[in-house]
């Protein structure tokens, strides 16, 4: 179904979406609410079927983009203090995030995994209180909901370790590992479960860098044997629950696309600084989506901003595949980013 752009009466002002709180310790407030003629939530899952959509979704429009900090694992990531495994974050105030703090170890051995780990209790969380408490009242569910979960099974295995100590596990220990990796897959099916019941979750974005600037941490085969047999099965037990999967997965990764796909993630969210992306969704674009990040300084002028939004629409936008998160530094710019990406979407896939 094609619906044409109606420049004024979908951009004519119709109120605020409300301050949902977000992600990563990030600042709730209002957005701009765009008369759109289909809901963001179903725009999206146009996206998540395949079909075209009728503009580019925007994380910071479209999503009640959330991580509830009554997740231990979400406050320390985000400003420091221990998480669920009992690993100790520290903030660092430059980046706005946390790092396990120098001279952590909380397992001294991967061996030793089921001796030494206390695992968390999720039935002990009040979730629906804490629904109530934060969420309730704010969430739109015309908009999708996105459940972020971070640290992933490989990313769980550096911060209990250490980096070094877990490559070297992936090759030496993978009975091992994939015993541990096994029961934190456990663990994050659970955790979905939780995050569709009590969160109204559409899509999860989870969490696992596999890469450094230079290349991946591991290769394909390594992937293949140790990562994608927990990952296939997390990502199937999420689809069964009507969830989407967005893969967060920083470095040069490129050559694990295919991995991430057998996997069975929806989308992944990549660096654009080290990954050919236009190439990648060239290839991989009708079996996989993409997230992609757009913040322009605050000095750069409208126009160019436009042309650099034209330029994404354009190009990764085209497939009807991209998921953008636009991040305005600077509010006083005329017109806004978000009703740059909206009406630039609108017109490729509605007609202007």
């Amino acid at each position: 179904m094609n619906i044409p752009f109606n420049r004024e009466e979908e951009l004519k002002d119709v109120g605020m979406y409300r301050a949902v709180p977000r992600p990563y310790g990030m600042k709730a407030y209002p957005v701009r609410k765009f008369n759109t003629p289909i809901t963001p939530r179903e725009n999206f899952l146009r996206v998540c079927r395949k079909e075209r959509p009728l503009w580019i979704p925007n994380l910071n429009q479209d999503f009640n983009f959330i991580q509830p900090e009554v997740m231990p694992d979400a406050y320390a990531r985000a400003h420091g203090g221990i998480d669920w495994f009992g690993i100790d974050w520290q903030y660092e105030p430059l980046s706005a995030a946390a790092m396990v703090r120098p001279g952590t170890r909380r397992l001294s051995d991967i061996t030793k995994w089921s001796e030494e780990l206390s695992w968390p209790d999720l039935d002990a969380i009040d979730w629906q209180k804490d629904y109530d408490e934060n969420y309730a009242g704010l969430m739109d569910l015309d908009r999708a909901t996105m459940f972020v979960i971070v640290n992933g099974c490989f990313e769980r295995l550096a911060d209990l370790t250490s980096f070094s100590d877990a490559l070297c596990y992936l090759l030496e220990e993978q009975d091992a590992v994939n015993e541990l990796f096994d029961a934190l897959t456990d663990f994050h099916i659970k955790l979905m479960k939780i995050a569709k019941r009590y969160y109204h979750a559409d899509v999860i974005t989870f969490h696992d860098d596999m890469g450094s600037q230079k290349n991946a941490f591991m290769s394909p085969e390594t992937f293949r044997s140790v990562m994608l047999p927990h990952y296939k099965r997390m990502n199937e037990a999420a689809h069964e629950m009507g969830l989407y999967v967005n893969f967060h997965s920083c470095g040069n990764v490129g050559l694990q696309i295919e991995n991430f796909i057998e996997a069975g993630f929806d989308f992944w969210e990549g660096q654009t600084n080290c990954n050919n992306k236009e190439e990648i969704m060239e290839k991989y674009g009708d079996r996989l989506g993409i997230v992609n990040i757009l913040m322009y300084p605050a000095d750069l002028s409208p126009e160019a901003v436009e042309a650099a939004i034209r330029e994404n629409v354009h190009g990764i936008g085209r497939s009807g595949r991209e998921l953008l998160f636009y991040v305005e530094t600077n509010p006083e710019r005329k017109p806004g980013g978000a009703e740059l990406v909206y009406s630039c979407g609108r017109e490729l896939f509605g007609g202007s």
